[in-house]
């Protein structure tokens, strides 16, 4: 039976209001006491733990638990929803998947260790996903006490794509990742020297190990044939997870990945943005969690698009309607719908995209729990029978 993040006992909204000014208490504050008093008793009768109980709430989640930091599909900033990001914490460590728009501000609400981040891993190269990226080291790296990180995250993203650029003023390839940060670092080269200089911080590259990743070489793939059929190869692996990936195809973009992470704990899928694939559903095979992009096509007809850009948001992304075949095919015990496009609830309400979960579940078969992604969200992920 299908379940909506409105009832499900095991997850954790850990957003808060502004604390009210010392010695002041308002009309306004006594009375949003009563109502989250209210709230919080009515969230424990459900069996969800409220807001104000989850701040310190990770180490409570388990030995692995997946938080969603935003989950806006698309470049364009939303007042409501932050840009899409994922965070997977295992046994402490956190894995950090794509950055986009508030990605370190949500990591820190969401109550995460910056000294237990452990990994960033991009999806792609397009803004939504990255432009938060090199925040992480250039606000946080080298920062004294829990304020920061003090020793190298890996970094894994897409390798160059093979094409040229057509940005006014950069010309030669595409970069990949690896360059990607190379220029960011020398683009934001101001501040570090200059704290530098008053013997404060670190240059903030010398805290990135950067990989660039790369289809196998027996993969027919390129920015023509873009996701071919084909197995998960490894990105990485160390004593808390083992990181495999494949192709999704995303338009022009070229590599783009969905990665799945496999622990003692259990395993979680993230499709990235990618338009139907059988790739993906060869990558979730059993996963106790996949985590996907969702598209509601009729929810686009409001934005005032041009068709030119509705044909192509078509083309590159999965209707939710077929998410529920998707998960069962690939028999994961549970459905993550994130990066909603449209994610304005103007456009689309959450009760409306609970609905369209809920119906491709029926309609598919799919008996796995459905869960619409919010941000701040906590899903602790209990792992199938027989794992660590």
């Amino acid at each position: 039976m299908c379940s909506t993040a409105e009832n499900e006992p095991s997850l954790r909204d850990t957003s808060a209001a502004s604390p009210p000014e010392p010695g002041r208490t308002s009309r306004r504050t006594v009375l949003g006491a009563l109502a989250s008093s209210a709230v919080a008793s009515a969230a424990l009768l459900q069996g969800a733990t409220p807001a104000a109980a989850a701040t310190p709430a990770v180490a409570s989640d388990g030995p692995l638990s997946l938080v969603l930091l935003g989950t806006n599909g698309g470049p364009p900033p939303l007042a409501n929803r932050y840009g899409i990001s994922s965070a997977l914490v295992v046994d402490g460590r956190t894995y950090v998947v794509d950055c986009g728009r508030g990605a370190v501000t949500q990591y820190l609400r969401a109550g995460l260790s910056l000294p237990s981040l452990a990994g960033i891993f991009l999806t792609h190269l397009h803004a939504d996903h990255v432009v938060d990226y090199y925040s992480f080291p250039l606000l946080c790296a080298g920062a004294a006490g829990a304020q920061g990180f003090r020793q190298p995250v890996a970094v894994y993203g897409p390798g160059p794509a093979g094409v040229s650029s057509t940005v006014a003023g950069a010309p030669g390839p595409v970069p990949g990742t690896v360059a990607m940060s190379k220029l960011a670092g020398q683009a934001y080269a101001a501040s570090p020297t200059f704290f530098m200089t008053e013997h404060a911080g670190v240059d903030p590259a010398t805290l990135l190990d950067v990989h660039d990743v790369l289809p196998p070489a027996g993969v027919a793939a390129s920015a023509t044939d873009t996701a071919p059929a084909m197995r998960p190869f490894t990105v990485m692996e160390d004593d808390h997870v083992r990181v495999t990936a494949v192709l999704v195809p995303h338009g022009a973009v070229f590599p783009a990945y969905a990665y799945r992470f496999d622990t003692g704990h259990g395993s979680v899928v993230f499709s990235g943005d990618t338009a139907l694939t059988p790739n993906v559903i060869t990558l979730a095979r059993n996963a106790d969690v996949l985590v996907h992009e969702a598209l509601h096509p009729a929810g686009l007809a409001g934005l005032g698009l041009p068709q030119a850009l509705i044909d192509h948001i078509l083309t590159t992304h999965t209707d939710v309607a077929e998410l529920g075949r998707i998960a069962a095919e690939a028999d994961a015990r549970t459905l993550v719908a994130t990066h909603l496009g449209p994610g304005d609830p103007a456009a689309v309400s959450d009760a409306r995209w609970r609905r369209l979960l809920r119906e491709s579940a029926r309609h598919h078969g799919y008996g796995g729990r459905t869960l619409l992604g919010t941000d701040l969200m906590h899903v602790p992920v209990p792992g199938r029978p027989g794992t660590a």
